[in-house]
């Protein structure tokens, strides 16, 4: 087992939503949530009726939250128990937050190893004209 000397953590390094970028991880930010809006899952060919599904392996459920800080915003995909936790106007900080590229786009997201903390409400305005999921990326191959 390591002691608390051997494993010193490190100051989180705070970033604000304009300085995202595709395809990054590891980031830390403190938000603001201005709307959370449910997704519908698409059940599976094949798969039973949810009756007949057990706790364990009921249907996953996701939220798209547009979040952001003073610099700009972005869509947060909420998973599951995240998905309570992302309501309007809640300031959450973002532990150890990933970008996701979906149809192009930049999405932030929180998986098992990062943590979602709710906070006191923040002073700052979101700036909703800069929205960073409404940039389209395309992967290009360089020879």
């Amino acid at each position: 087992m390591a002691t608390a000397g051997a494993t010193a953590k490190r100051k989180p390094v705070f970033i604000k939503v304009d300085q995202l970028k595709p395809g990054t991880t590891g980031h830390t930010l403190t938000v603001k949530v201005v709307s959370s809006k449910p997704v519908q899952v698409n059940k599976p060919r094949g798969a039973r009726s949810l009756s007949s599904l057990s706790q364990a392996s009921r249907p996953p459920r996701i939220a798209e939250c547009l979040v952001g800080d003073d610099t700009g915003a972005i869509y947060f995909t909420a998973r599951n128990d995240q998905v309570d936790i992302m309501m309007p106007g809640t300031t959450v900080i973002l532990r150890n937050a990933k970008i996701d590229m979906f149809k192009g786009s930049m999405r932030l997201a929180v998986d098992k190893w990062g943590r979602i903390e709710v906070t006191e409400p923040a002073d700052f305005e979101v700036k909703e004209s800069n929205n960073l999921s409404l940039v389209e990326y395309e992967l290009v191959n360089v020879e």
